[in-house]
């Protein structure tokens, strides 16, 4: 499936039905009164985040949603009928914006919780709705309220605990998939990951969380150069970047550099993700004779200047990885926001009423 996270669509809820002016006309009835309906309510426009959707693909073709307009309201007392609303499943992080303004006007977050995007148009008033004891036989009506209609821009930023950051053919794809269930692409090539790609990692019984593989970045990403800049808006959400380092390069090229390059960028690109916490990881080290790797870790560590963690792994042979898994679930485990505890009513306490002290005689 193709991965999309941007879609721009057109909604436009439907217009309220107009009332009716009628009047009651029957045998032996001769001034019989108003009997015209109200309009129904035209159909609203809602967005549900659906947990089985991971792309915005559906409305890259079908960018335009409208819901029917309420039926014109009848004589003898007959109501116009509502019309149905319209729910548009998009994936669970989506943003809803308008596009117009730019106003984020929904969020997301949770599955299955609608939110309003387009109110219908209310019905218009019918005859009957004037009535009174003074203007028994009223002749106004009025026509239902117009839907409202937007230009949407829809952004998906994927949720994910923790991201993997890196240049191309860093090994990303490879440690997604030794330890998750992820199956991307993998290939002697830069650029093998062309879209997101998430998968769940199970640190024990009940224990998991979910890390996204992103597109590498390259130098210059932050100004529009290679894929990586256009899908860093999905580390936004994470709670832990894991910088993905080649220790062993086909170039030749200095590690060190290129990971500055790579911290330089993110940088630029927003100050508040760079901010983020950011553990290093080493990759390839089983490329590098084993009689080398102490001192290339601590030169490289101590020309980073870096103070974190650091994991020495080799995602191809699958060495490094339990102690790496642990650390990181700890971490999440540690920065996720609980819940408050709902009270239950039966039991809450009552608030103790204080007492009057007695007057002194």
């Amino acid at each position: 499936m193709k991965f999309v996270d941007e879609a721009t669509i057109d909604i436009a809820a439907g217009n309220g039905g107009a009332g009716c002016m009628s009047f009651r006309r029957e045998k032996f009835i001769p001034f019989g009164g108003p009997n015209g309906g109200d309009g129904g309510r035209g159909g609203s426009v809602f967005a549900v985040a659906d947990r089985n959707l991971n792309t915005l693909i559906d409305y890259r073709y079908a960018r335009r949603h409208e819901a029917r307009n309420g039926e014109a309201g009848r004589g003898s007392d007959q109501y116009g009928a509502a019309a149905e609303d319209i729910v548009l499943r998009m994936p669970v992080g989506t943003i809803v914006r308008d596009a117009e303004t730019e106003e984020v006007l929904a969020e997301l977050l949770e599955p299955d919780v609608p939110v309003l995007l387009a109110k219908g148009g209310d019905g218009g008033f019918g005859n009957l709705h004037f009535k009174s004891s003074t203007n028994r036989a009223p002749r106004q009506k009025t026509p239902g309220w117009p839907g409202e209609q937007k230009k949407l821009k829809l952004e998906l930023r994927v949720l994910a605990d923790v991201g993997l950051l890196g240049l191309p053919n860093a090994g990303k794809s490879t440690l997604i998939t030794a330890i998750s269930n992820a199956r991307p692409k993998i290939a002697d090539y830069p650029f093998t990951t062309l879209h997101p790609n998430l998968g769940v990692v199970r640190a024990g019984p009940e224990r998991s969380f979910v890390v996204a593989d992103l597109p590498g970045l390259i130098e210059g990403a932050a100004d529009g150069a290679g894929l990586g800049h256009l899908f860093l808006r999905h580390l936004q959400r994470t709670r832990l970047l894991l910088h993905v380092v080649d220790m062993a390069p086909f170039d030749g090229a200095d590690p060190v550099a290129l990971a500055k390059g790579i911290v330089k960028e993110l940088r630029k690109y927003d100050e508040a993700l760079y901010e983020k916490p950011r553990w290093i990881v080493l990759n390839k080290l089983d490329m590098v004779p084993t009689e080398d790797r102490a001192a290339l870790v601590k030169d490289f560590i101590k020309r980073m200047r870096w103070k974190g963690p650091v994991f020495q792994v080799s995602a191809l042979a699958r060495e490094g990885l339990d102690p790496m898994v642990q650390a990181i679930y700890e971490h999440v485990a540690a920065h996720k926001v609980q819940a408050p505890p709902e009270i239950d009513p039966r039991f809450d306490a009552p608030t103790p009423v204080a007492m009057a002290e007695p007057a002194d005689d």
